[in-house]
């Protein structure tokens, strides 16, 4: 399986990401992408700031990716998850899965992504609108973690 893993403050462009993804391999039958962004929040969220060690957390990437790798017949799988200080509609991660058929190619791209919300090392703090309103951590939500269960 084709792997690549990027943790970058930079933005992306997922069909570009797709092409790579796709090409010079005739035997993928199906592509499917994820792209997450920053919510907006109802107009509340000025900016979501993401924090990482760098290192761990692209190894940890490679981990997910590898356990999808092992469970589905992916030909190749593209991870990138983007730090730094995000406004609400920038793209945050994108996923892509690719395989000879579209079961395997969406059921990873969807574990891929319920894992790298509950197992992906990056810490989130909010930064609200308004000049004395102050920022906080995003804890870890039970739904989420419920999302990630039913792969086990």
């Amino acid at each position: 399986m084709r792997l690549r893993v990027a943790v970058q403050a930079d933005s992306f462009d997922v069909g570009d990401e797709a092409a790579m993804v796709h090409a010079d391999d005739p035997a993928i039958g199906a592509v499917v992408t994820f792209t997450g962004y920053v919510r907006d929040e109802g107009g509340r969220l000025a900016a979501l700031e993401l924090e990482h060690f760098p290192g761990m957390a692209e190894s940890q990437l490679r981990t997910l990716a590898s356990e999808a790798g092992g469970r589905w017949p992916l030909a190749a799988t593209t991870i990138i998850h983007r730090h730094g200080m995000l406004k609400p509609g920038e793209p945050i991660v994108l996923v892509v899965t690719a395989s000879a058929h579209r079961r395997a190619a969406f059921e990873a791209a969807d574990f891929l992504m319920d894992y790298l919300k509950t197992q992906a090392p990056f810490w989130k703090k909010q930064h609200p609108v308004g000049p004395h309103a102050e920022a906080a951590w995003v804890e870890a939500k039970a739904s989420d973690d419920a999302d990630a269960d039913r792969w086990r």
